[in-house]
């Protein structure tokens, strides 16, 4: 099977710290999984209570409201946090679950029906817009606009703006794509103030924060995360199990054979994948770690990406092992702020991964364009900008149980 590139081996290894600048400013890396697992525990000392500056890079040119509830710190965090949760443990239910296999159902038969299909354009991003429809209780139609968007609602995805051997994320931001995303909100937000129904919008609406409606600019914030935080990440994880299936076929074959390997494989996909290299923190006091200073209001990086290569964790990390146990991988965060899109993300590549295994013989890679985040301090591998792939149904009928 595939061996997985670990970009930050020789950092870790050696320091546990990694300085990359970022936007003109210089960000200590936390590389090894104890001191980012004990750091995203501490937000005292390590918070999130910055607005635009949690993401790396920092977003103050694409948006204008705070985050919620990730850019918060207990107690207001976990006061927010509790306003929306009861959306996002939806996937636990039936009627979700039957609605979302549904959805997935169909695009794989769409795809098996076609020669070849495009995953990231063509498959991850309608199923991950759709499948967030259906989260939120609201049409599905209405994600017809949001696939318009693209794989990231701040990134320009042209090709100007994304050469042919990768980007930064920081050249690539666009505030012209935010203020889409604003002005797609307020629509929504007063059509449901005049005509409240079941669905998110609503109920952000009709939330109640310390005695209190929340305000626009939450309900704005509260929106604004949902569609930008789970995007790009479910999309690129759709394309690396593709694309991992297809090079691997023993994969395949192993879990249409044993069906119970799908929810070790999930967290096996996710390890190895990390969707989301980084996340930043601010030191609210000056701080030493690893023998690197940190001054007060100076941004260090968790980086998911690198603790969930570590070899004092994972054994033999580079290779992917689908029935991993234990495996205590940090691709959804770690402490108050792990994320909150997490059982829906986990629900959705399940159920992906049975009906690839109850249909799909074999996947062919047509051709690929890999994703690969350039940055002044490292480069990694973290999805596809295009992955056209050819999908043989399977002869063999039949649900998985």
């Amino acid at each position: 099977m595939d061996k997985i590139k670990d970009a930050f081996s020789a950092e870790r290894a050696s320091k546990g710290v990694l300085v990359a600048e970022f936007q003109r400013e210089k960000i200590p890396m936390l590389l090894r999984h104890k001191d980012l697992w004990a750091a995203a525990k501490d937000w005292q000392s390590f918070s999130s209570d910055a607005p635009f500056r949690v993401p790396i890079p920092s977003e103050e040119a694409v948006r204008k409201v705070r985050q919620l509830p990730i850019e918060t710190d207990p107690p207001a965090h976990s006061e927010y946090r509790a306003l929306v949760e009861p959306f996002f443990k939806r996937p636990k239910t039936a009627e979700m679950k039957a609605k979302v296999g549904a959805l997935v159902a169909r695009f794989v038969d769409m795809a098996l029906a076609l020669e070849s299909i495009e995953v990231v354009h063509d498959f991850a991003l309608p199923i991950q817009s759709k499948a967030l429809a259906i989260l939120l209780n609201l049409d599905e139609s209405e994600a017809d606009e949001w696939i318009g968007w693209g794989t990231n609602v701040f990134i320009d995805e042209s090709d100007d703006a994304v050469p042919a051997e990768g980007h930064s994320k920081e050249a690539a931001l666009n505030s012209g794509k935010g203020d889409q995303l604003d002005r797609y909100i307020h629509r929504q937000l007063d059509r449901a103030q005049a005509q409240p129904g079941e669905d998110f919008f609503s109920a952000l609406l009709a939330a109640e924060y310390q005695g209190r409606s929340l305000s626009r600019e939450e309900c704005v914030g509260f929106a604004n995360l949902t569609f930008a935080g789970g995007r790009d990440t479910v999309i690129n994880s759709i394309a690396n199990i593709m694309a991992y299936l297809a090079r691997n076929p023993e994969a395949l074959l192993a879990l249409r054979e044993n069906p119970k390997l799908i929810f070790s494989a999930t967290e096996e996909f996710m390890r190895v994948g990390s969707p989301l290299t980084h996340i930043g923190r601010v030191c609210p006091h000056a701080t030493e770690h690893a023998g690197v200073s940190i001054a007060a209001g100076q941004r260090v990086s968790l980086c998911w990406a690198a603790a969930n290569m570590d070899p004092e964790v994972f054994d033999d990390p580079e290779s992917v092992r689908l029935d991993r146990k234990p495996n205590p991988h940090v691709a959804f965060g770690v402490g108050v702020h792990n994320c909150l899109g997490a059982l829906h993300a986990r629900s959705l590549f399940h159920i992906l991964l049975r009906e690839l295994i109850d249909k799909v013989a074999s996947i062919e890679v047509r051709s690929a364009r890999p994703k690969i985040e350039k940055e002044s301090a490292y480069e990694r591998s973290n999805g596809y900008l295009k992955l056209e792939v050819s999908l043989r149904p399977s002869s063999v009928g039949g649900k998985v149980s």
